[in-house]
């Protein structure tokens, strides 16, 4: 038997009371189980009676893409008026060629999953859904922006039409995405991301984000920063090496103040001859 399973059949409603527990209604898994995403989105579309769509976050993380937690909202495209806890039903127009098939289960294809993302979501959590997205399995703007158009009249077109441009699979983090949007939004250059840096045709490093023109880079360090000794050893080397070669790498850590960051990055491109 399937870890998440519709609770009828071959099991006695005394073993399902005994043995099981329900995560949502008519769904069970093992007692002692601890349920993965992808259990969770199983059931949710056990749920459904095997008739919703997965769609949103649950989708993207199908596709491949980092950052969704475990317990994170399972969201279906299917009509149900009153969805259990843990689960989103939206009641939308969804064609044939806006579903795929992963792991055996319905999902809305990447593009569609994108386009629902920009819609649904404020505008800092889209594009960092987004960008996960992308980095798992790159999508089509072009692709988006024909659903968009497909539904000119759907709710939150308007906001996924801004969060579009924004878009970098480059990001390898939601902290990143944060970061490369809140110098955007400083009136900064647009950074490009993942940028190699080389000398005698060996790697020195890849930068999260930056401007090779200026040689100047922004880069968030996580926490893995800080308690991975081997990470912070090889960080050093490479920052001193990065520093010889001309580079001037701005790191921001969680406690840093948004327009402190700013001002550092500025200052920096400033002293490299960028002008606003």
């Amino acid at each position: 038997m399937a870890a998440v399973f519709i609770g009828s059949g071959d099991v006695t409603r005394h073993e399902l009371q005994r043995w099981y527990r329900r995560v949502y209604p008519g769904v069970y898994v093992p007692k002692d189980h601890s349920c993965s995403l992808r259990e969770r989105i199983a059931g949710a579309w056990l749920w459904s009676r095997r008739r919703g769509v997965i769609a949103g976050i649950a989708a993207s993380a199908l596709h491949g893409a980092q950052w969704v937690d475990d317990d994170a909202p399972i969201e279906l495209i299917w009509s149900s008026t009153r969805p259990p806890r843990g689960l989103v039903a939206r009641d939308e127009t969804l064609s044939d060629d806006e579903i795929t098939a992963v792991v055996g289960l319905p999902v809305t294809t990447p593009a569609r999953t994108a386009y629902d993302l920009g819609r649904h979501l404020p505008r800092g959590q889209a594009v960092a859904r987004l960008d996960a997205l992308m980095r798992a399995t790159p999508f089509s703007i072009e692709d988006v922006l024909l659903l968009a158009k497909r539904y000119a009249g759907a709710r939150g077109v308007r906001r996924l039409r801004v969060a579009l441009p924004l878009v970098d699979g480059g990001a390898a983090s939601p902290k990143e995405t944060w970061l490369r949007l809140l110098l955007i939004d400083a009136g900064l250059p647009i950074p490009t991301t993942q940028i190699p840096v080389q000398e005698n045709w060996h790697i020195v490093g890849v930068l999260d984000m930056g401007w090779e023109r200026f040689k100047v880079a922004a880069e968030y360090d996580g926490d893995q920063h800080r308690t991975d000794r081997r990470q912070y050893v090889r960080d050093q080397r490479r920052l001193r090496k990065l520093a010889e070669m001309g580079w001037i790498v701005i790191r921001v850590i969680a406690e840093d103040k948004p327009d402190d960051v700013v001002n550092r990055v500025r200052d920096a491109l400033l002293a490299r001859g960028w002008r606003p």
